[in-house]
């Protein structure tokens, strides 16, 4: 898997909804990338629901737990927007963490 931070955003105004794609590593450094992508695609139109898709990307475990606090609270960190606008934001695990959680037992032979 490439360690570059791909994204791609597609928006549909019609329907309040934008949907942030990322592939490649996300760290707590390039996490902040895609905030500043999200808070882009939030300023377009009033209650826009934004999907974030992290499935196809390696995702370190502090940067989703970070992604999950933003859903939350629906408000992207202060450092990435002081004026607290409400951000609606719903994140699309990483298949990487569903592996880990439903790993299959091994069987003796």
């Amino acid at each position: 898997m490439n360690s570059k931070l791909n994204v791609v955003v597609r928006v549909d105004l019609d329907h309040a909804r934008a949907q942030v794609i990322a592939k490649g590593h996300v760290t707590v450094h390039s996490v902040n990338a895609l905030y500043v992508v999200v808070k882009r695609a939030n300023s377009l139109h009033e209650g826009l629901g934004v999907e974030l898709d992290i499935s196809h990307a390696r995702v370190d475990q502090e940067a989703l737990e970070m992604l999950h606090a933003s859903s939350e609270t629906h408000h992207l960190p202060a450092r990435i927007d002081p004026q607290q606008a409400p951000c609606t934001i719903s994140v699309l695990a990483p298949r990487t963490a569903a592996r880990r959680t439903h790993a299959p037992a091994l069987i003796a032979a």
